[in-house]
Protein backbone atom coordinates (compact mmCIF):
# COMPACT_ATOMS: atom_id res chain seq x y z
CA UNK A 1 0.00 0.00 0.00
CA UNK A 2 1.28 3.46 -0.93
CA UNK A 3 0.45 6.48 1.23
CA UNK A 4 0.92 10.18 0.51
CA UNK A 5 1.84 12.61 3.27
CA UNK A 6 2.19 16.40 2.99
CA UNK A 7 4.64 17.84 5.51
CA UNK A 8 6.23 20.99 6.90
CA UNK A 9 10.00 21.45 6.77
CA UNK A 10 12.56 23.50 8.66
CA UNK A 11 11.78 26.78 6.85
CA UNK A 12 8.19 26.99 8.02
CA UNK A 13 9.01 29.93 10.32
CA UNK A 14 9.73 32.04 7.23
CA UNK A 15 5.95 32.19 6.77
CA UNK A 16 5.18 33.69 10.19
CA UNK A 17 2.82 35.14 11.27
CA UNK A 18 0.49 33.40 8.80
CA UNK A 19 1.47 29.90 9.97
CA UNK A 20 0.87 30.39 13.68
CA UNK A 21 -2.70 29.13 13.25
CA UNK A 22 -2.24 26.75 10.27
CA UNK A 23 0.30 24.57 8.50
CA UNK A 24 2.18 26.18 5.64
CA UNK A 25 0.30 24.05 3.12
CA UNK A 26 -3.03 25.58 4.16
CA UNK A 27 -1.91 28.99 2.88
CA UNK A 28 -3.79 30.15 -0.20
CA UNK A 29 -2.09 31.14 -3.45
CA UNK A 30 -4.13 31.57 -6.60
CA UNK A 31 -7.52 29.92 -6.19
CA UNK A 32 -6.54 27.03 -3.93
CA UNK A 33 -4.44 26.32 -0.87
CA UNK A 34 -1.03 24.75 -1.45
CA UNK A 35 -2.41 21.41 -0.21
CA UNK A 36 -5.36 21.56 -2.57
CA UNK A 37 -2.99 22.26 -5.46
CA UNK A 38 -0.84 19.25 -4.56
CA UNK A 39 -3.86 16.96 -4.24
CA UNK A 40 -5.12 18.02 -7.66
CA UNK A 41 -1.69 17.53 -9.24
CA UNK A 42 -1.13 14.09 -7.70
CA UNK A 43 -4.75 12.99 -7.94
CA UNK A 44 -4.77 11.73 -4.34
CA UNK A 45 -5.88 12.83 -0.88
CA UNK A 46 -2.95 13.51 1.46
CA UNK A 47 -2.51 12.54 5.05
CA UNK A 48 -1.30 15.54 7.03
CA UNK A 49 1.86 16.10 9.00
CA UNK A 50 2.15 19.36 10.96
CA UNK A 51 3.82 20.88 13.98
CA UNK A 52 2.46 19.33 17.17
CA UNK A 53 0.66 22.40 18.51
CA UNK A 54 -1.55 22.47 15.39
CA UNK A 55 -2.66 18.84 15.45
CA UNK A 56 -5.75 19.12 17.66
CA UNK A 57 -7.30 21.86 15.50
CA UNK A 58 -6.42 19.98 12.30
CA UNK A 59 -8.07 16.82 13.61
CA UNK A 60 -11.28 18.80 14.13
CA UNK A 61 -11.15 20.21 10.62
CA UNK A 62 -9.93 17.17 8.69
CA UNK A 63 -11.43 14.34 10.76
CA UNK A 64 -8.70 11.77 11.13
CA UNK A 65 -6.37 12.73 8.31
CA UNK A 66 -3.52 13.51 10.69
CA UNK A 67 -0.75 10.94 10.32
CA UNK A 68 0.07 9.41 13.69
CA UNK A 69 1.35 6.04 12.58
CA UNK A 70 3.07 5.30 9.29
CA UNK A 71 1.15 2.17 8.30
CA UNK A 72 2.06 1.59 4.67
CA UNK A 73 4.50 -0.34 2.50
CA UNK A 74 5.79 2.93 1.10
CA UNK A 75 5.16 6.62 1.64
CA UNK A 76 5.56 9.55 -0.71
CA UNK A 77 6.29 12.66 1.35
CA UNK A 78 5.47 15.98 -0.34
CA UNK A 79 6.79 19.31 0.89
CA UNK A 80 3.91 21.63 1.78
CA UNK A 81 5.61 24.79 0.49
CA UNK A 82 6.13 23.49 -3.05
CA UNK A 83 3.84 23.53 -6.08
CA UNK A 84 4.02 20.87 -8.79
CA UNK A 85 2.52 20.60 -12.22
CA UNK A 86 0.65 17.40 -13.02
CA UNK A 87 3.46 15.99 -15.18
CA UNK A 88 6.04 16.32 -12.39
CA UNK A 89 3.59 15.00 -9.81
CA UNK A 90 2.98 11.88 -11.88
CA UNK A 91 6.73 11.44 -12.33
CA UNK A 92 7.07 11.32 -8.54
CA UNK A 93 3.93 9.20 -8.21
CA UNK A 94 5.24 6.55 -10.56
CA UNK A 95 8.79 6.27 -9.20
CA UNK A 96 9.45 2.74 -7.97
CA UNK A 97 12.81 3.05 -6.15
CA UNK A 98 13.41 5.06 -3.01
CA UNK A 99 14.31 8.58 -4.16
CA UNK A 100 14.71 12.13 -2.92
CA UNK A 101 13.35 14.80 -5.26
CA UNK A 102 15.01 18.21 -5.21
CA UNK A 103 14.10 21.61 -6.67
CA UNK A 104 16.05 24.81 -5.97
CA UNK A 105 18.25 22.83 -3.55
CA UNK A 106 15.20 21.97 -1.44
CA UNK A 107 13.92 18.44 -0.83
CA UNK A 108 10.40 18.83 -2.21
CA UNK A 109 9.42 15.15 -2.12
CA UNK A 110 10.74 11.81 -0.90
CA UNK A 111 9.65 8.28 -1.74
CA UNK A 112 10.65 5.88 1.07
CA UNK A 113 9.81 2.28 1.90
CA UNK A 114 8.86 0.82 5.26
CA UNK A 115 11.90 0.60 7.49
CA UNK A 116 13.36 3.80 6.12
CA UNK A 117 10.44 6.19 6.42
CA UNK A 118 10.26 5.19 10.08
CA UNK A 119 13.71 6.76 10.51
CA UNK A 120 12.65 10.19 9.24
CA UNK A 121 13.92 12.75 11.73
CA UNK A 122 11.24 14.94 13.25
CA UNK A 123 13.30 17.98 14.10
CA UNK A 124 11.48 20.71 16.01
CA UNK A 125 8.15 19.16 14.94
CA UNK A 126 9.05 19.47 11.24
CA UNK A 127 10.41 16.70 9.03
CA UNK A 128 14.08 16.56 8.02
CA UNK A 129 15.18 14.24 5.19
CA UNK A 130 18.80 15.45 4.99
CA UNK A 131 20.14 12.28 6.61
CA UNK A 132 18.98 10.31 3.57
CA UNK A 133 20.87 12.44 1.04
CA UNK A 134 23.81 9.99 0.86
CA UNK A 135 21.69 6.83 0.93
CA UNK A 136 19.27 7.20 -1.95
CA UNK A 137 19.27 8.67 -5.45
CA UNK A 138 18.66 12.41 -5.60
CA UNK A 139 16.65 13.51 -8.62
CA UNK A 140 16.24 17.12 -9.72
CA UNK A 141 12.71 18.02 -10.80
CA UNK A 142 10.75 21.11 -11.78
CA UNK A 143 8.73 22.58 -8.91
CA UNK A 144 7.98 26.02 -7.57
CA UNK A 145 9.32 26.43 -4.03
CA UNK A 146 8.10 29.23 -1.78
CA UNK A 147 10.60 30.53 0.76
CA UNK A 148 8.78 33.52 2.30
CA UNK A 149 5.25 34.88 2.55
CA UNK A 150 5.92 37.48 -0.14
CA UNK A 151 6.76 34.71 -2.61
CA UNK A 152 3.08 33.73 -2.45
CA UNK A 153 2.02 37.30 -3.21
CA UNK A 154 4.24 37.50 -6.26
CA UNK A 155 3.17 34.10 -7.58
CA UNK A 156 -0.53 34.78 -7.08
CA UNK A 157 -1.43 36.01 -10.56
CA UNK A 158 0.30 33.12 -12.31
CA UNK A 159 -1.34 30.64 -9.94
CA UNK A 160 -4.81 32.08 -10.59
CA UNK A 161 -4.23 31.54 -14.31
CA UNK A 162 -3.15 27.93 -13.71
CA UNK A 163 -5.98 27.17 -11.28
CA UNK A 164 -8.64 28.65 -13.56
CA UNK A 165 -8.42 25.59 -15.83
CA UNK A 166 -10.43 23.67 -13.22
CA UNK A 167 -13.38 26.02 -13.83
CA UNK A 168 -13.49 25.81 -17.61
CA UNK A 169 -16.94 24.76 -18.75
CA UNK A 170 -18.35 24.92 -15.21
CA UNK A 171 -19.37 28.58 -15.05
CA UNK A 172 -22.36 30.39 -16.48
CA UNK A 173 -21.77 32.44 -19.61
CA UNK A 174 -21.87 35.92 -18.22
CA UNK A 175 -23.43 37.55 -21.29
CA UNK A 176 -26.42 35.19 -21.13
CA UNK A 177 -27.21 35.65 -17.44
CA UNK A 178 -25.97 39.11 -16.48
CA UNK A 179 -27.03 41.42 -19.26
CA UNK A 180 -26.41 44.69 -17.41
CA UNK A 181 -22.79 43.79 -16.68
CA UNK A 182 -19.86 45.07 -18.71
CA UNK A 183 -17.38 42.37 -19.60
CA UNK A 184 -14.12 42.13 -21.53
CA UNK A 185 -12.83 38.71 -22.55
CA UNK A 186 -15.95 36.77 -21.53
CA UNK A 187 -14.32 33.46 -22.53
CA UNK A 188 -12.04 33.82 -19.49
CA UNK A 189 -14.77 34.75 -17.02
CA UNK A 190 -16.12 31.91 -14.88
CA UNK A 191 -19.18 32.45 -12.71
CA UNK A 192 -20.38 29.85 -10.23
CA UNK A 193 -23.81 29.01 -8.88
CA UNK A 194 -26.11 31.40 -6.99
CA UNK A 195 -23.98 34.42 -7.86
CA UNK A 196 -25.51 37.92 -7.75
CA UNK A 197 -23.82 40.49 -10.00
CA UNK A 198 -25.58 43.85 -9.86
CA UNK A 199 -25.94 46.25 -12.83
CA UNK A 200 -23.03 48.41 -13.95
CA UNK A 201 -20.33 46.04 -12.76
CA UNK A 202 -17.31 45.72 -15.09
CA UNK A 203 -15.38 42.44 -15.28
CA UNK A 204 -12.17 42.69 -17.31
CA UNK A 205 -10.49 39.40 -18.23
CA UNK A 206 -8.37 40.84 -21.02
CA UNK A 207 -5.15 40.24 -19.06
CA UNK A 208 -6.15 37.09 -17.20
CA UNK A 209 -9.10 35.01 -16.02
CA UNK A 210 -11.67 36.13 -13.48
CA UNK A 211 -13.20 33.36 -11.35
CA UNK A 212 -16.28 34.30 -9.30
CA UNK A 213 -17.15 31.32 -7.14
CA UNK A 214 -20.47 30.06 -5.77
CA UNK A 215 -22.62 32.36 -3.66
CA UNK A 216 -20.68 35.56 -4.37
CA UNK A 217 -22.36 38.97 -4.45
CA UNK A 218 -20.78 41.73 -6.57
CA UNK A 219 -22.43 45.10 -5.96
CA UNK A 220 -22.93 47.89 -8.50
CA UNK A 221 -20.15 50.11 -9.84
CA UNK A 222 -17.48 47.54 -8.95
CA UNK A 223 -14.61 46.68 -11.29
CA UNK A 224 -12.77 43.35 -11.20
CA UNK A 225 -9.64 43.03 -13.33
CA UNK A 226 -8.12 39.63 -13.98
CA UNK A 227 -6.37 37.54 -13.11
CA UNK A 228 -8.55 37.53 -10.00
CA UNK A 229 -10.46 35.10 -7.82
CA UNK A 230 -13.46 35.89 -5.60
CA UNK A 231 -14.10 33.02 -3.18
CA UNK A 232 -17.33 31.36 -2.18
CA UNK A 233 -19.94 33.46 -0.39
CA UNK A 234 -17.81 36.61 -0.42
CA UNK A 235 -19.16 40.11 -1.02
CA UNK A 236 -17.63 42.79 -3.24
CA UNK A 237 -18.95 46.11 -1.97
CA UNK A 238 -20.30 49.04 -4.02
CA UNK A 239 -17.61 50.78 -6.06
CA UNK A 240 -14.84 48.31 -5.24
CA UNK A 241 -11.76 48.38 -7.46
CA UNK A 242 -10.27 44.88 -7.56
CA UNK A 243 -7.09 44.98 -9.61
CA UNK A 244 -5.10 42.14 -11.12
CA UNK A 245 -3.47 39.29 -9.19
CA UNK A 246 -5.92 39.48 -6.28
CA UNK A 247 -7.37 36.50 -4.43
CA UNK A 248 -10.29 36.87 -2.04
CA UNK A 249 -10.92 33.69 -0.05
CA UNK A 250 -14.32 32.48 1.06
CA UNK A 251 -16.71 34.56 3.20
CA UNK A 252 -14.86 37.86 2.90
CA UNK A 253 -16.15 41.40 2.41
CA UNK A 254 -13.99 43.63 0.25
CA UNK A 255 -14.19 47.22 -0.93
CA UNK A 256 -11.99 50.18 -1.82
CA UNK A 257 -8.86 49.65 -3.91
CA UNK A 258 -7.10 46.27 -3.83
CA UNK A 259 -4.15 45.18 -5.97
CA UNK A 260 -2.10 41.95 -5.93
CA UNK A 261 -3.37 40.92 -2.51
CA UNK A 262 -4.42 37.64 -0.91
CA UNK A 263 -7.22 37.26 1.66
CA UNK A 264 -7.02 33.84 3.34
CA UNK A 265 -10.75 33.72 4.25
CA UNK A 266 -13.32 35.22 6.66
CA UNK A 267 -11.57 38.60 6.53
CA UNK A 268 -12.98 42.05 5.84
CA UNK A 269 -11.75 45.18 4.10
CA UNK A 270 -15.15 46.69 3.43
CA UNK A 271 -14.34 50.37 3.12
CA UNK A 272 -12.31 52.78 1.02
CA UNK A 273 -8.56 52.61 1.36
CA UNK A 274 -5.70 50.97 -0.54
CA UNK A 275 -4.36 47.46 0.04
CA UNK A 276 -1.58 46.35 -2.29
CA UNK A 277 1.02 43.57 -2.51
CA UNK A 278 -0.42 42.27 0.73
CA UNK A 279 -1.45 39.07 2.48
CA UNK A 280 -4.14 38.97 5.18
CA UNK A 281 -4.78 35.91 7.33
CA UNK A 282 -8.15 34.72 8.61
CA UNK A 283 -10.61 36.78 10.69
CA UNK A 284 -8.81 40.06 9.94
CA UNK A 285 -10.78 43.32 9.89
CA UNK A 286 -9.41 46.54 8.42
CA UNK A 287 -11.19 49.68 9.61
CA UNK A 288 -12.40 52.38 7.23
CA UNK A 289 -9.63 54.31 5.42
CA UNK A 290 -6.94 51.81 6.42
CA UNK A 291 -4.16 52.15 3.84
CA UNK A 292 -0.83 50.52 3.17
CA UNK A 293 2.08 51.79 1.12
CA UNK A 294 3.65 49.18 -1.16
CA UNK A 295 6.34 51.35 -2.84
CA UNK A 296 9.04 53.46 -1.22
CA UNK A 297 9.27 57.10 -2.25
CA UNK A 298 12.83 56.54 -3.52
CA UNK A 299 11.80 53.35 -5.39
CA UNK A 300 14.45 51.41 -3.45
CA UNK A 301 14.29 47.69 -2.70
CA UNK A 302 12.32 46.82 0.42
CA UNK A 303 13.62 45.25 3.61
CA UNK A 304 11.36 43.84 6.32
CA UNK A 305 11.72 43.11 10.00
CA UNK A 306 10.81 39.45 10.19
CA UNK A 307 11.30 36.98 13.04
CA UNK A 308 13.48 39.52 14.85
CA UNK A 309 15.90 40.17 12.00
CA UNK A 310 16.12 42.37 8.94
CA UNK A 311 15.47 40.52 5.67
CA UNK A 312 16.34 42.09 2.32
CA UNK A 313 13.47 41.02 0.05
CA UNK A 314 14.93 42.37 -3.19
CA UNK A 315 11.42 43.57 -4.06
CA UNK A 316 10.33 47.02 -5.17
CA UNK A 317 6.67 46.44 -4.19
CA UNK A 318 5.57 44.98 -0.86
CA UNK A 319 2.76 46.15 1.38
CA UNK A 320 1.13 44.67 4.49
CA UNK A 321 1.35 41.14 5.90
CA UNK A 322 -1.11 40.63 8.76
CA UNK A 323 -1.77 37.53 10.86
CA UNK A 324 -5.08 36.00 11.87
CA UNK A 325 -7.58 37.80 14.13
CA UNK A 326 -5.79 41.17 13.89
CA UNK A 327 -7.79 44.40 13.53
CA UNK A 328 -7.20 48.05 12.64
CA UNK A 329 -9.02 51.23 13.64
CA UNK A 330 -10.28 53.76 11.10
CA UNK A 331 -7.59 55.76 9.34
CA UNK A 332 -4.77 53.34 10.15
CA UNK A 333 -1.66 53.81 7.98
CA UNK A 334 0.94 51.13 7.28
CA UNK A 335 4.31 51.78 5.74
CA UNK A 336 5.97 49.75 3.00
CA UNK A 337 6.80 46.19 4.05
CA UNK A 338 4.95 46.11 7.40
CA UNK A 339 4.37 42.81 9.22
CA UNK A 340 1.70 42.54 11.92
CA UNK A 341 1.38 39.42 14.07
CA UNK A 342 -1.75 37.54 15.07
CA UNK A 343 -4.53 38.82 17.32
CA UNK A 344 -3.33 42.41 17.48
CA UNK A 345 -5.47 45.53 17.74
CA UNK A 346 -3.78 48.41 15.91
CA UNK A 347 -4.63 52.11 16.20
CA UNK A 348 -2.98 55.52 16.49
CA UNK A 349 -2.12 58.53 14.35
CA UNK A 350 0.55 58.48 11.65
CA UNK A 351 2.38 55.47 10.25
CA UNK A 352 2.48 52.35 12.41
CA UNK A 353 5.70 50.53 13.30
CA UNK A 354 6.92 48.25 10.51
CA UNK A 355 7.08 45.24 12.82
CA UNK A 356 4.18 44.73 15.24
CA UNK A 357 4.21 41.63 17.44
CA UNK A 358 1.44 39.16 18.01
CA UNK A 359 -1.07 40.01 20.75
CA UNK A 360 -0.24 43.73 20.61
CA UNK A 361 -2.56 46.53 21.67
CA UNK A 362 -1.81 50.02 20.31
CA UNK A 363 0.44 51.24 17.55
CA UNK A 364 2.31 54.40 16.66
CA UNK A 365 1.85 56.07 20.05
CA UNK A 366 2.32 53.09 22.35
CA UNK A 367 2.12 49.30 22.26
CA UNK A 368 1.27 47.03 25.13
CA UNK A 369 0.33 43.38 25.46
CA UNK A 370 -3.17 42.40 24.37
CA UNK A 371 -4.46 40.15 27.13
CA UNK A 372 -5.14 36.57 26.09
CA UNK A 373 -8.53 36.49 27.82
CA UNK A 374 -9.70 39.57 25.92
CA UNK A 375 -8.36 38.22 22.62
CA UNK A 376 -10.30 34.99 23.13
CA UNK A 377 -13.46 36.89 24.04
CA UNK A 378 -13.29 38.99 20.85
CA UNK A 379 -12.45 35.98 18.65
CA UNK A 380 -15.47 34.12 20.00
CA UNK A 381 -17.78 37.04 19.22
CA UNK A 382 -16.36 37.57 15.73
CA UNK A 383 -16.54 33.89 14.78
CA UNK A 384 -20.09 33.52 16.08
CA UNK A 385 -21.18 36.24 13.63
CA UNK A 386 -20.27 33.80 10.85
CA UNK A 387 -21.81 30.80 12.63
CA UNK A 388 -18.39 29.45 13.59
CA UNK A 389 -17.50 28.16 17.03
CA UNK A 390 -14.28 28.87 18.92
CA UNK A 391 -13.65 25.32 20.08
CA UNK A 392 -11.60 24.19 23.04
CA UNK A 393 -8.85 23.07 20.65
CA UNK A 394 -8.77 26.55 19.12
CA UNK A 395 -8.61 28.15 22.56
CA UNK A 396 -5.65 25.94 23.43
CA UNK A 397 -3.99 26.94 20.16
CA UNK A 398 -4.50 30.62 21.03
CA UNK A 399 -2.88 30.00 24.40
CA UNK A 400 0.07 28.14 22.86
CA UNK A 401 0.68 30.87 20.28
CA UNK A 402 0.41 33.53 23.00
CA UNK A 403 3.17 31.77 24.96
CA UNK A 404 5.64 31.20 22.16
CA UNK A 405 5.24 34.71 20.73
CA UNK A 406 6.09 36.29 24.09
CA UNK A 407 9.62 36.99 22.83
CA UNK A 408 8.15 39.24 20.13
CA UNK A 409 6.52 41.47 22.73
CA UNK A 410 9.65 41.49 24.92
CA UNK A 411 11.54 43.19 22.09
CA UNK A 412 9.26 46.19 22.55
CA UNK A 413 10.70 46.74 26.03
Amino acid sequence: MKKFVIFEDERVDNFNPLVYFRPVYELRCGVFTLREKAERAFGVTFDLHARKFLEAVLREEFHGRMINEFAADEIVFVNGRAVFDEQTAQEIFGTEEETLFVADDVIVAAKLNKGNYEKVVEYGHVLDFSSFADKFPVKKIEAKVFNYVWDLIYANGEEIVKDSKYFEGQGEWIYENYRNVGYIGFEKIYVGKNVAIYPNVVIDASHGPVVIDDGVTVMSQSVIQGPAYIGKNSIVKIGAKIYHETTVGEVCKVGGEIENAIFQSYSNKQHDGFLGHAYLGQWVNLGAATNNSDLKNNYAKISVKHNGRVVETGLQFLGLIMGDHSKTAIGTLFNTGTIVGVSSNIFGAGFQPRAIPSFAWGGSEFIKEYKLEKALEVAEIVMSRRNKKLTDAMKTLFSDVFKFTEHERKRLK
